[in-house]
């Protein structure tokens, strides 16, 4: 069978030319053939299970990929902070801590220095990699954003870039290269392994690598989490624009494998017990527990949800204007730092790894304060459990520059993993003075702050955790020591603080929620949680967005919002569309579609026919071509130029450096003219669309009628299936039938996915001009089409929930009369097209 699909076309919209649209919409040329495949219940049950086996094997290499960054994190940290803290003891005594902080720059600068050349390989893998997937999983092309070449450099990247003391996470990450996963495993191939080839006929389209996308996606928030259930959530709340009930097992399928490829593992290597499943996650939160001789310790009560709403207040103020500082440097860096040679990226790296060395070890010795350890910290206390580790808790208490019996508070939270400093955050009881808890969210909220978006990459789960988990925990010193309330657990709140903040961060609520009741592994925590959530949400949309759809934004990326405004149904589909069209005849000239191919970036172009019947009363004006449609003077002389520049533009490829490969085909007889038309129809050698005047392109000669009739609409044909067509040979001679010209499969039409050729790599000596194309059965001829007067909600509601490229507006009497992309779609665009309405009211 001959597949047509739709493909979205670029517009002067976007400040980028970077960005394509997903193929998404499939149609049956034959109907026939259509039945008869669909009768193959054999083959559509080996599909599916194929499919089945390539989620798990999803879910299990990102599950592997999520335990080599891990491995390697620990050892090279381990490593770092052994030496260093060592080199600080002996220092302290000799005074020679200058030394001390050379080699812990030496270290940092090192690993990002080897972080940013990753970067500097692979652009895209620069970040957390969140909204270049939500963009992907939107409908949106994000150039290299799955490729294998990103995942390498994002793995390796980030285990740098987290060894090397930058306020990073690497759980943000994870969701990336589980993405890149997805996309490449099922296809069985790479660009950057162009000699590896498996003949594998399955998943070759958009549709089916989105799918396994999603489920890499929501994977991957399972192996940084150990929350099958909240990946699956994430990639339905954060992630995929079309969502099927199908689909919902099989992510879950795939989260559920990452996580316990990982546990197991992790629990194998770390205690040796293989099978036993202790670590389900990279971070862990480890259990939430009132130590049994404190009878009035509760975990949380009815009156505490009171100072939750509160916090959640507080921490959506603290999101927002986190947002705001992040949109300003990003801003800043688009401006000053990108256009400037690649070196300048890498020099800003190291000038915040500098910066940040510097303030972590200067912070530990001068502004720390010496604490008393108490006896449970001495004799070693459930935080090994809660740890998943072997070695005790006093290993992560540091005593730099502090006397015997004694630590240093502020070294204790700098100095260790940022997983480790959770877990002190989460369940150490009383370790920790207001003083150090204000400082150290003070500068990891501006060193953090600034840290994102460097060319390093970065995830932002984890120091938002760290960040919001010392805010609450200073409001549990506070209502203890100041209001006297005894009752509340410390950990708890370094719990809701740490929702708060990373809430009013990025704005997630069902997921995140999952998320941290899975990471927890305590439900009683869902309902404090989900409010505080929901508060910090609420709060921070009223003065912004979350810190992805703002990258998003800033990168000029289309993406479409779950629904419009109310006030958008003042606006018609003939208000958003775009009425000046690049079209095709059903029958057209090698000539004509190179000019088209080559002097328009459009994917994709309506097949149509000439109406001369309703020709005269169209230019009298007594036929409109809808109720509210009226082409303006602007309109004809924006389409009178495009013919002008598609007719100059054939000057430079002369017919005489052309040659026919064409008349080497084949041809067969043509059907009497009485032959059955049925017969004609199965054999597929009946044409329904005439040859009209395949030698009349448009020309400055033609009279104002000759150039503008309305033109009737039959379908959509692809840019890569023009290609394609072109590259193949598929055409056919004027002096013989339509039904002499090749037919390709679909198997052949889509050999080349996901990288088809491009019009200007096409060698122009193999094609003959005069030859002809039949574009007619490989061009989608039934694609979803509104009317030009159809409400805009409903135009968006069926353009996000069918997962379409392009609509066609076509009025009553089958004539296109403009076309609706995503980018007509956009929050931007139906702003302005509002404006401009309430302008001619």
């Amino acid at each position: 069978t001959i597949l047509g699909e739709t493909h979205e076309e670029e517009d002067e919209i976007l400040p980028r030319k970077d960005y394509e649209s997903l193929d998404y919409d499939r149609c049956i040329n034959d109907p026939y053939l259509e039945v008869l495949e669909s009768m193959d219940n054999k083959k559509a049950q080996r599909y599916e299970a194929v499919k089945w086996v390539m989620v798990f094997a999803i879910g299990v290499c990102t599950g592997l990929v999520g335990l080599f960054v891990d491995f390697f994190v620990r050892l090279f940290t381990q490593l770092k902070f052994r030496v260093v803290q060592s080199s600080v003891e002996e220092c302290t005594e000799k005074g020679c801590l200058a030394l001390s902080l050379l080699e812990l720059l030496g270290f940092n600068l090192t690993f990002v220095f080897l972080a940013s050349l990753l970067v500097l390989i692979q652009p895209v893998a620069a970040g957390s990699g969140i909204p270049e997937i939500k963009c992907y999983l939107n409908g949106v092309k994000v150039p290299g954003v799955v490729r294998l070449r990103t995942v390498v450099c994002k793995a390796m990247g980030v285990l740098f870039s987290v060894t090397g003391g930058l306020f990073v996470g690497k759980e943000g990450p994870m969701i990336h290269s589980g993405a890149v996963v997805g996309a490449g495993l099922p296809q069985f191939q790479s660009i950057s392994l162009r000699k590896i080839q498996f003949n594998f006929p399955y998943f070759r389209s958009d549709r089916d690598k989105r799918d396994f996308v999603s489920a890499g996606a929501a994977a991957g928030v399972a192996a940084a989490f150990g929350a099958p259930i909240g990946g699956t959530l994430f990639s339905l709340e954060e992630g995929s624009s079309f969502w099927n009930q199908g689909l919902t097992w099989k992510v879950l399928f795939c989260s559920m494998a990452a996580t316990f490829t990982l546990n197991f593992f992790r629990s194998g290597i770390q205690f040796g017990s293989w099978g036993s499943f202790q670590l389900p996650g990279l971070l862990n939160f480890g259990e939430f527990k009132c130590s049994e001789s404190d009878k009035k310790c509760h975990l949380w009560t009815a009156v505490d949800l009171g100072f939750f709403i509160l916090m959640g207040i507080v921490g959506g103020l603290l999101g927002a204007t986190f947002n705001c500082l992040n949109k300003r440097l990003a801003k800043y860096r688009m401006r000053n730092v990108h256009p400037k040679p690649k070196l300048v990226r890498v020099l800003e790296s190291l000038l915040v790894s500098l910066t940040t060395t510097v303030v972590v070890f200067v912070a530990s010795m001068v502004l720390g304060e010496c604490r008393q350890m108490s006896s449970t910290s001495r004799s070693g206390n459930d935080t090994l459990s809660l740890q998943g580790m072997s070695e005790d808790v006093n290993s992560s208490i540091k005593t730099f520059f502090c006397p015997n019996e004694t630590y240093n508070d502020m070294a204790t939270l700098f100095f260790n993993p940022q997983e480790s400093a959770i877990l002190q955050l989460f369940h150490q009881d009383g370790t920790f003075s207001p003083v150090t808890l204000s400082l150290f969210f003070l500068l990891y909220f501006l060193l953090s702050c600034w840290t994102y978006g460097i060319s390093v990459p970065s995830g932002l789960f984890v120091p938002s955790l760290l960040c919001g988990a010392a805010f609450g925990r200073l409001v549990a010193n506070l209502l203890k020591s100041y209001i006297g309330l005894d009752h509340i657990y410390s950990g708890t709140f370094a719990l809701i603080g740490a929702a708060a903040f990373l809430g009013g961060v990025v704005r997630m609520t069902i997921s995140l929620t999952v998320i941290l009741i899975e990471s927890t592994n305590e439900i009683t925590y869902g309902l404090p949680i989900m409010i505080t959530l929901m508060v910090a949400k609420w709060t921070g949309d009223f003065f912004n967005k979350g810190i992805y759809d703002i990258h998003v934004n800033l990168r000029g990326v289309p993406l479409l919002e779950w629904e419009t405004e109310v006030e958008m149904d003042k606006l018609r589909a003939s208000d958003i569309m775009e009425p000046n069209l690049t079209y095709v005849y059903p029958h057209t000239r090698i000539q004509s579609l190179v000019s088209i191919l080559r002097t328009t970036v459009h994917h994709a172009f309506p097949v149509v026919t000439e109406n001369r019947g309703n020709e005269r009363e169209f230019m009298k004006g007594n036929q409109l071509i809808s109720n509210n449609i009226k082409f303006k003077k602007s309109s004809i002389l924006t389409r009178a130029g495009e013919q002008r520049k598609r007719s100059q533009s054939m000057k430079s490829y002369p017919s005489s450096e052309l040659r026919n490969m064409c008349d080497e085909h084949i041809t067969t007889e043509e059907p009497p003219e009485k032959e059955d038309l049925l017969q004609q129809m199965l054999e597929r050698r009946y044409t329904p669309y005439p040859n009209l005047y395949p030698d009349q392109s448009p020309s400055e000669e033609w009279t104002m009628e000759e150039r503008f009739r309305p033109l009737t609409f039959h379908g959509l044909i692809l840019r890569s299936q023009l290609v394609t067509l072109l590259v193949r040979g598929v055409c056919y001679s004027e002096s013989r039938s339509s039904a002499s010209q090749p037919r390709l499969s679909h198997a052949e039409m889509s050999e080349d996915y996901p990288r088809y050729p491009d019009i200007h790599d096409l060698d122009l000596t193999l094609l003959n001009p005069r030859m002809i194309v039949d574009v007619t059965p490989y061009m989608n001829p039934s694609p979803f089409a509104v009317s030009p007067n159809t409400h805009v909600s409903q135009v968006f509601n069926l353009f996000r929930t069918m997962g379409l490229r392009h609509l066609p507006v076509v009025n009553a009497v089958g004539e296109i009369v403009g076309i609706i992309t995503r980018h007509n779609l956009t929050h931007e665009f139906l702003q302005a097209r509002l404006r401009q309405h309430y302008q001619t009211i």
